[in-house]
């Protein structure tokens, strides 16, 4: 099983959270908007079933997956994760408007676990209300574990800025501001950025999602064959050693820094 088969708490909880508030003004595209409809009436556990079930999420998700160099021989028994191993699992925290209460899903659990409670009724003139009491459950959550461990991974799901880049440029012309006028000016140039960046996320992701191996398998024959793989071995390793022992200094320095601050 790949590392995308196995793992889809990240989709799921992303898909979780943009489904979460039924008052939610979140534009979710026609993918998850066509799923949103048609899951409406499910029960929790048919609705996991849907999400799992999705061909286009599964594609899309399936897509990032990192490339397993060999192939597992199929008969061979699959080896069951231990502590040593690198297991990474994801939870959402979404907001319930209608008990004014942060709850945290996770798929491993037999259903939502209350974190605590918000304001609601404020939620209108304050949208982020209720991110207090997530940020807390986050930090609660990351203090169990050491002081050395830093993998953790933060998402939101958010409005696409263009959106509302736009509805204020629009709100823009309708006062009587020109294109001339600063105000619009402003709104365009965030506009274009915005763009920018998604011409750039688009390359970024055409090459997560390229294939490098047989390039890397040419690469290593081609320099077997040459004689200058033990070389280019060695230096590769010295470096790789060197970087960890430098790593491993600033995480010691770090741990005493803290020790001595609690003194």
């Amino acid at each position: 099983m790949n590392s995308a088969e196995a793992d889809t708490d990240g989709t799921t909880a992303m898909d979780t959270s943009s489904d979460s508030d039924k008052d939610s003004k979140l534009s979710l595209g026609p993918t998850l908007s066509n799923l949103k409809s048609f899951i409406q009436a499910f029960p929790p556990d048919l609705r996991g079933e849907a999400i799992g079930s999705s061909d286009d999420i599964r594609n899309a998700h399936n897509s990032f997956a990192r490339r397993d160099a060999f192939l597992s021989d199929p008969d061979k028994p699959k080896r069951e994760a231990t502590e040593d191993d690198d297991l990474f699992h994801f939870v959402a925290y979404v907001p319930h408007a209608a008990d004014g209460c942060v709850y945290e899903l996770d798929g491993l659990r037999a259903g939502p676990i209350k974190c605590g409670t918000y304001a609601a009724a404020e939620s209108d003139d304050d949208p982020m209300a209720w991110l207090g009491v997530a940020r807390k459950a986050i930090q609660d959550r990351i203090e169990k574990y050491a002081a050395s461990e830093v993998k953790f991974n933060l998402m939101a799901v958010v409005h696409d800025k263009r959106s509302v880049l736009n509805t204020q440029l629009t709100t823009l012309k309708e006062a009587g501001f020109d294109d001339a006028s600063e105000e619009v000016g402003s709104v365009r140039a965030q506009l274009a950025h915005e763009e920018e960046k998604r011409k750039h996320w688009a390359v970024e992701n055409a090459r997560r999602q390229h294939n490098y191996l047989p390039f890397c398998v040419e690469l290593i024959k081609s320099l077997a064959a040459s004689g200058k793989l033990p070389e280019i071995t060695k230096k590769a390793n010295d470096a790789a050693l060197e970087a960890r022992k430098k790593m491993m200094a600033a995480k010691m320095e770090e741990m005493s820094a803290a020790a001595a601050a609690k003194k």
